[in-house]
């Protein structure tokens, strides 16, 4: 039997995984907190295989409860349950110990699936920010990494800073910043800075 607690402050969502587990013989759920201090006081004396929890809570981050619950309870699974996919988002809960990462519109069974495959010990990425990883990576692959100072610069591109603010904002040259933008045309396959902002916005680097 996988015991599950539920971290999440939007009641209606709660009652609704309630209702979906209950149908499932080998899941009980066995209790659920709408803050991240509530759950700590549960892990106090409670008991639960593996916690469904979301990364916006009221008083706590999920990303900074699920570190504190792995330092009280290491063998507790962390599913993050959440809207955000954006992979800033996945890579920080999994660094920070979680076991998965689920979307809150994910389906029936795909909840399922991913709560009895995290509760056995594998780890589980929802379909669509699997889907998102995979493009990320191959984005990563296609264009070689920017430096610290050439993203600097090209988020103040994309502010609408020209050269000469540019330099005066990083105290250098005007030379120099034309430099870096030159190494971004040539890094990410664009002529002009339309389409440097375009691309930046492409890849997610605004």
């Amino acid at each position: 039997m996988i015991k599950i607690f539920i971290v999440d402050d939007h009641a209606v969502l709660v009652e609704g995984i309630y209702a979906l587990l209950q149908q499932e013989p080998d899941m009980e759920v066995v209790g659920h907190a709408g803050t991240g201090q509530r759950c700590l006081q549960f892990f106090l004396s409670g008991q639960a295989d593996l916690v469904l929890l979301d990364i916006n809570l009221p008083d706590i981050s999920g990303l900074d409860l699920c570190k504190q619950l792995l330092l009280a309870r290491p063998a507790v699974k962390i599913l993050a349950l959440t809207t955000h996919g954006q992979m800033s988002f996945v890579k920080k809960m999994m660094e920070a110990g979680a076991c998965g990462y689920l979307l809150k519109n994910s389906g029936k069974k795909e909840m399922v699936t991913a709560i009895r495959e995290v509760a056995a010990g594998m780890h589980y990425l929802s379909f669509e920010v699997a889907q998102l990883m995979k493009t990320a990576t191959r984005q990563e692959q296609q264009y070689p990494l920017l430096t610290r100072r050439e993203k600097e610069i090209l988020k103040s591109v994309c502010e609408g800073f020209t050269n000469a603010q540019t330099a005066e904002r990083f105290h250098l040259s005007i030379d120099t910043i034309d430099t870096h933008r030159k190494n971004l045309y040539a890094k990410l396959q664009v002529n002009n800075t339309a389409q440097l902002m375009r691309r930046a916005l492409e890849l997610g680097l605004q």
